[in-house]
Formats: C-alpha cells, sequence, structure tokens
C-alpha cells in the first residue's frame, strides 16, 4: 500500500466549507463544518486516487515545503 500526502484546503463560503486538493482538479466537496469538511475531502481524495491509479494515470508529487501564508496589500482607489 502506498501512503500518498497532498495538501488539502478548506475554507468557509456561504453556506458552509469548501474543501479541496489543489494538486488534483476536480477533487473537492462541501460540508457543514470543518470536520465535515475534513472527512469528506478525505473520502473523495481516496477515490480520486483510486480512480486515477485504476486509469494507469501517475499522482502528482508536491515538491516540499508547501507554505500558505496570508497577507495584506494596501491598494488605493
Amino acid at each position: 500500500m502506498t501512503v500518498y500526502s497532498l495538501t488539502v484546503v478548506i475554507e468557509p463560503d456561504e453556506q458552509g466549507f469548501h474543501a479541496c486538493v489543489p494538486a488534483l482538479p476536480g477533487c473537492h466537496t462541501f460540508a457543514d463544518t470543518v470536520d465535515e469538511a475534513r472527512t469528506n475531502i478525505l473520502e473523495a481524495l481516496e477515490l480520486h486516487l483510486h480512480s486515477m491509479l485504476e486509469d494507469g494515470e501517475s499522482v502528482p508529487v508536491e515538491r516540499e515545503p508547501v507554505f500558505i501564508t496570508r497577507l495584506s496589500v494596501p491598494v488605493a482607489v
């Protein structure tokens, strides 16, 4: 069994939370809570990877380290 490590982004949206895997376009889910989003994206990720491997596709490898930050940018209007 191979273990894959991929970045997951969970962010609030208008109706709850959206979770996605940036390295795998199309692998995303929605949920009412962060915990539910985490559970849902784990299931979606497992199904997405399984489907890719069954179809003979290679799984992208993310380069380390992944760094996510928030920046403030002043913009004059």
